[in-house]
């Protein structure tokens, strides 16, 4: 199957309005935004920043996300640990949507961003339309992936509240949160059609026009 593309039809998409025109444009005519045909610097850009948001994963998983002091003790403990602690507890729920917010969803979007890049550097169009619905779906749990961070806060609160004990947020929030900036700006730095660009176009074939 292969596909008709703004580049072969001499096109243009605006990114902002999604209004077509043509691609010697360098303004919108609609809502004159600057013009590219892909997002600048794309692949570029997208492993820089999923580089760095691996290596702030590491952090984020080894240091303390959270500091209890009680009767003069400091008592930290891990994303996996506080995980444990939870199901331990009989708090099953919570310590389901720590591990799946904190450490699945992060580990999923790195994995798949990845995935994207290696298919546009190698040209591997076969799988070029399982891996636009993973973008598509790591672009819509991207909305999610400060959960963890809320939980932390929350329970802060909580405990600040009741006077039960001093809680403050350990290294591996500010880890974390940085791990969380850096993967959202990684996906939207990242352009789908891409991986689309070097499929041959035929018009005796059945062409099919999808707006990614």
């Amino acid at each position: 199957m292969y596909w008709r593309s703004d580049i072969g039809e001499e096109k243009v998409l605006c990114r902002f309005c999604g209004h077509l025109q043509d691609e010697t444009r360098s303004e919108c005519l609609q809502c004159g935004s600057e013009m590219h045909q892909r997002k600048p610097y794309s692949v570029v850009l997208t492993w820089g920043y999923a580089f760095a948001a691996s290596i702030f994963l590491i952090p984020a998983n080894l240091l303390p996300m959270m500091v209890v002091t009680a009767l003069g003790n400091d008592e930290g403990s891990t994303i996996m640990e506080g995980v444990i602690y939870f199901f331990e507890h009989g708090e099953a729920g919570i310590g389901a949507i720590i591990f799946i917010a904190s450490i699945v969803v992060p580990f999923f979007k790195l994995t798949v961003l990845f995935y994207l890049l290696v298919i546009v550097q190698f040209g591997l169009h076969g799988h070029a339309l399982r891996a636009t619905r993973l973008f598509h779906l790591i672009h819509f749990i991207g909305k999610w992936s400060m959960l963890d961070i809320f939980v932390v806060a929350l329970m802060v609160s909580i405990v600040q509240f009741q006077s039960l004990a001093s809680i403050h947020t350990g290294g591996a929030a500010i880890a974390f949160a940085f791990a969380v900036v850096l993967t959202i700006v990684a996906t939207e730095k990242f352009d789908p059609r891409l991986m689309w660009d070097s499929v041959k176009n035929s018009k005796e074939d059945i062409i099919c026009v999808r707006r990614l």
